[in-house]
């Protein structure tokens, strides 16, 4: 078998309880690298319109070739399906040591269909899967589930669970893990509550880590690699970088100083200087951080665990990532860092997706405003009380939670206002405003698991944090952007399958995934093969949304973002073009107006007997 996989997944029926242990395919291996690239071949090959909530969708957890190697960022793994928020492939990526856990327990990854008669978990150990008994924890949030299981199996287990939230089905549920990271985007916890799994808990020995095809090329690419991380001219550079010392969060006044931050469900893009000051990385690191931990094999330390000690808020979690503090944050209303670390830590226990959720609260705000929630209650800016009161009821779908946990677009038709959703897809967007970044709006429209700025990271480029300064693109341009989201989907589509932290991106690049892809496998890829995998990873990825009714049009933005000037410096004035910029990335990708024709199936290998 190809270097840096076990050749073992479980298949786990939860229906009978059966347990089948199959190896990898080397074909599919070679095509789809792993990770991401796999778990969509294997939901792809389970067949189109599968009722995501239904026991015949797929949910896999698969880890790459590179997870839990010495390959510096190679803590991560991947959680395939169908989504039920949005009815289009879903990936979702969590960090940790749950990945490196699942590699050294001897998975490349576990695979569940049907539905258990009553809740269980998994039990990953020495290649083997066990299903126990979940009655005791059903309804417990995810923190307390995962104290009780470590207690049951040992401190040393790992794991991941699903909360409140995925056991009721919330549109937006995720998996979080025992480190509080989370598979968060497109609803895999709700796939996992509607199969009665509660949780997976995996003890995994070091020791049995996989080992290089080519130890001395290995060794090569991991140098190469890590002096690019390493570099003080890298936002990554450790405790000089500022993705090292901000985390996240160095990105929100650096957004909102050219006038990129959405705020107040968009409606403007800006949230004022001392506002966004109040909730960034730099006064989280000032004001309440407490420590740094760290991802497997992860020199960075981006994690920055925060304590409040007294008042409403007090709370001790991990972490205050950008993306939540701008969607409880800025996009509410709000600039209490307390009450944004107190929301993202509840999240985290019912395991809901605090990007879907600010976007939900703030959707729920204007409408309220605006006057289209009657019998519905109501919820003004940054209201904090009640905002955390909304998301207990969100969990629990209680009164307007119900509604709410539809999501922002399925709450906001049942509002009657659908043009309140700052969705694509059904998925809402995360915290950058194609007004002001104008490459995440054609990022946001073709993303084929709704928006998301992580199937195509422009701002790399647009804000200038590219290896080495390497790329600089002006972010109000929007001629080249088709083409740049293109080349950026291919790429992450690859790192995601290996599968390897997205912000290496921000010091690696292809020659330093090629080169370490190529010494742990021992295979021979040139750059242009493996880019021409993710190539055929992102087309399958579309192929399954058009044979699910995803077809020409679904490529889109709300109309704020392309009929609404910016009345905010740094943007001013501005529109998304997403439709000129449509044209351009349809031309680079081959595509008929989003439908992928089928010569360009045959071209990548992806019809069955076709040529790769």
């Amino acid at each position: 078998m190809i270097g840096g996989f076990n050749n073992r997944v479980a298949w786990i029926d939860l229906t009978t309880g059966a347990v089948e242990y199959r190896g990898i395919d080397e074909e599919d291996a070679k095509k789809y690298i792993g990770a991401r690239g796999l778990g969509v071949k294997y939901v792809f090959d389970n067949g189109p319109q599968v009722d995501p909530l239904s026991p015949d969708n797929l949910l896999c957890v698969m880890n790459g070739p590179l997870t839990g190697t010495d390959v510096n960022m190679s803590g991560r793994l991947a959680v395939v399906t169908r989504s039920p928020l949005t009815g289009t492939i879903a990936d979702s990526h969590m960090g940790g040591w749950t990945a490196a856990k699942l590699k050294w327990a001897g998975f490349d990854g576990l695979v569940f269909k049907g539905k258990a008669d009553t809740p269980v978990y998994a039990y990953v150990e020495d290649g083997q899967v066990t299903l126990h008994d979940a009655s005791d924890i059903w309804g417990k949030g995810i923190h307390e589930t995962l104290a009780t299981l470590r207690e049951r199996h040992g401190e040393v287990c790992d794991g991941m669970a699903i909360g409140q939230a995925g056991e009721n089905k919330v549109r937006f549920a995720c998996w979080v893990n025992i480190d509080d990271r989370a598979a968060g985007r497109n609803g895999t916890g709700a796939v996992g509550g509607s199969k009665n799994l509660k949780a997976i808990i995996i003890k995994g020995d070091r020791a049995n880590r996989p080992r290089p095809a080519n130890k001395e090329a290995d060794r090569e690419a991991r140098k190469r690699a890590l002096a690019a991380i390493m570099a003080e001219e890298n936002i990554t550079s450790p405790k000089k970088g500022g993705l090292s010392l901000y985390g996240t969060n160095v990105l929100m006044n650096i957004t909102e100083s050219i006038g990129g931050l959405p705020t107040r469900n968009s409606q403007f893009t800006a949230f004022g200087a001392e506002n966004s000051e109040r909730i960034s990385g730099e006064y989280v690191r000032e004001n309440i951080l407490i420590s740094e931990p760290t991802c497997h094999a992860c020199p960075v330390a981006c994690k920055k665990e925060v304590e409040v000690t007294e008042g409403p808020y007090a709370v001790r979690m991990e972490s205050v990532e950008y993306e939540p503090a701008w969607s409880l944050g800025a996009n509410c209303g709000n600039d209490d860092i307390t009450s944004v670390a107190y929301i993202i830590d509840l999240c985290n226990d019912y395991g809901m997706d605090p990007i879907e959720m600010g976007n939900v609260l703030s959707m729920y705000m204007e409408a309220s405003e605006r006057g289209y929630t009657n019998g519905d209650g109501k919820l003004e800016w940054g209201d904090r009380p009640e905002m955390v009161e909304t998301v207990r009821k969100i969990a629990r779908r209680d009164g307007v939670g119900d509604k709410l946990a539809l999501g922002t677009a399925g709450a906001a038709a049942a509002f009657g206002c659908p043009e309140l959703a700052m969705s694509v897809k059904g998925q809402a967007i995360p915290a950058y405003d194609p007004r002001g970044l104008k490459g995440m709006g054609i990022a946001y429209a073709t993303s084929n698991r709704g928006a998301c700025h992580l199937r195509a990271y422009t701002p790399a480029a647009e804000l200038g944090v590219m290896p080495f300064g390497s790329l600089k693109v002006d972010p109000l341009a929007w001629k080249g952007k088709g083409e740049l989201t293109k080349i950026f989907q291919d790429v992450h589509a690859v790192s995601d399958s290996l599968d390897l932290c997205k912000f290496s991106a921000f010091a690696e690049g292809m020659d330093e995934y090629t080169q370490q892809f190529n010494a742990v496998t021992g295979l021979n890829y040139s750059v242009e093969e493996l880019l021409r995998c993710g190539e055929r990873i992102y087309n399958l990825e579309r192929y399954y949304n058009n044979l699910n009714g995803l077809r020409e049009g679904s490529d889109y933005l709300p109309k704020r973002f392309t009929h609404e000037p910016s009345t905010m410096p740094g943007s001013m004035g501005h529109v998304c073009e997403l439709d000129l910029m449509l044209e351009e990335y349809y031309a680079a990708r081959g595509w008929e107006n989003g439908v992928v024709p089928e010569s360009k199936l045959q071209e990548l290998g992806i019809l069955q007997g076709a040529a790769a």
